[in-house]
């Protein structure tokens, strides 16, 4: 069965953005040691999952992305990956970036419906409420926590409002020279 993968960046204090959704805290002086981490990442999937902001943002970043720019193989990755989009917000207006779709359902049916069918691993990117509807259902089956070198305070977060207790085993924590810190965990 395929993974569903989550890729968040957080601040120290975990974090993934202030109460008004800023996010001038991260860190994007990546090292290629980094940057090699995201792509074998993002290279074992070839279906994303995200909701409506999240898609918004990249369906306007990547496909822009022009060949002599050092993001361009990571652009055709994205471009060329399956997309479904989990909103209300774009329910029907055309998906522009292609190999988009917009999920039919509920997304947790939806999600083990994905889970199910052959393919390579899933990745899934969005904001706290989408990933918290993601946690609720038991959906994510690797968490790559990118915790960044800041303490925020106070803001957004995608454990916020757990309505049960949940264990995780550490299956990996990786320093980068930037800071950051991926730690990669596991339900148990």
């Amino acid at each position: 069965m395929r993974k569903v993968k989550l890729q968040v960046q957080l601040s120290l204090d975990g974090f993934m953005a202030t109460p008004d959704h800023k996010m001038d805290f991260l860190e994007w002086n990546w090292d290629e040691k980094l940057k090699k981490y995201v792509g074998d990442l993002t290279g074992s999937s070839d279906t994303m999952i995200l909701g409506t902001v999240l898609y918004q943002g990249m369906a306007a970043h990547w496909p822009a992305i022009k060949p002599d720019n050092e993001m361009y193989a990571a652009a055709q990755g994205f471009n060329a990956m399956k997309k479904v989009v989990f909103s209300s917000a774009l329910k029907g207006q055309p998906l522009e970036w292609n190999n988009s779709e917009l999920a039919a359902g509920d997304a947790a049916s939806v999600i083990r419906d994905l889970k199910s069918k052959p393919g390579k691993d899933i990745i899934a990117y969005g904001g706290e409420r989408f990933v918290r509807s993601l946690l609720k259902e038991d959906l994510i089956d690797e968490y790559h926590l990118f915790v960044n070198p800041a303490a925020i305070g106070k803001g957004l977060t995608i454990f916020g409002g757990l309505e049960r207790y949940k264990k995780f085993g550490l299956v990996a924590a990786t320093p980068f020279e930037c800071g950051i810190v991926v730690l990669q965990y596991k339900p148990i």
